[in-house]
């Protein structure tokens, strides 16, 4: 593998399957499969999982919702995801630990790095939730923040297309893909892959970020090998 340790985010679209919002039990059986072949390879892997497919904040805010309320009901939408990929996870046998920056002593540990990092070494996957714990900033930027603090090789997001394109190519079919990106291309010709402030995050600190389509199975290990099934952005 070329990875050892990894964070792996994820959309909460992503776990609609073929639905239209909610949880699909089969595609979060899935997800879990496909995060178990990863998990027997030996690679330290962490999660940062939308909530797009329950309470997107931004929508929230755009409908008249105070933006920081809408926020919050947003990262607390991540722990539903983030808890039922958990358990998803346990069922496959695969141990899995979840950890939220807001205060949730009751069903997971809050978010201390030190911690993060132990269970990373005993060969537990970790979810992390309620994104950065604070407003306006999207699972994105969390991801990249905590992949920062755990000094993960790479992030990857898992995408419902194999890489990033200069259009939508659901929307435009001769949308031309490409097969490496600068930081600063992505901001420059917003591309919206990801948003500003997480690429911008990932451009100071030099984190290579690797987008993929999670819908073809084998992909996740195939991306954690290098095999080049996407579009990695980095320096």
């Amino acid at each position: 593998m070329k990875f050892k340790r990894i964070l792996l985010k994820l959309s909460g679209e992503a776990l609609m399957g073929d639905s239209s919002f909610g949880i699909s039990p089969d595609m979060i059986k899935y997800v879990a499969t496909e995060v178990q072949a990863v998990h027997e390879q030996g690679i330290q892997l962490a999660l940062v999982i939308g909530a797009g497919n329950i309470f997107r904040g931004v929508a929230g805010a755009a409908s008249g919702m105070d933006r920081a309320s809408a926020d919050n009901m947003g990262m607390l939408a991540t722990m539903i995801n983030s808890l039922a990929v958990q358990d998803a996870l346990e069922q496959v046998g695969v141990p899995c630990r979840v950890m939220s920056a807001f205060s949730m002593r009751v069903v997971c540990e809050p978010y201390v790095r030190r911690r993060a990092l132990r269970h990373l070494d005993k060969g537990r996957v970790v979810i992390f939730g309620a994104g950065t714990g604070n407003p306006y900033f999207t699972t994105d930027t969390a991801g990249v923040l905590r992949a920062l603090e755990i000094n993960a090789d790479v992030l990857m997001k898992a995408t419902r297309v194999d890489g990033v394109y200069d259009r939508d190519p659901e929307k435009y079919p001769d949308a031309a893909r490409f097969d490496s990106l600068t930081y600063n291309q992505v901001l420059q010709q917003d591309l919206r892959v990801m948003d500003a402030a997480g690429i911008s995050l990932a451009r100071e600190e030099k984190l290579p970020i690797f987008v993929f389509n999670m819908k073809t199975a084998g992909n996740i290990t195939r991306a954690a090998a290098g095999e080049k099934i996407g579009t990695l952005i980095a320096a």
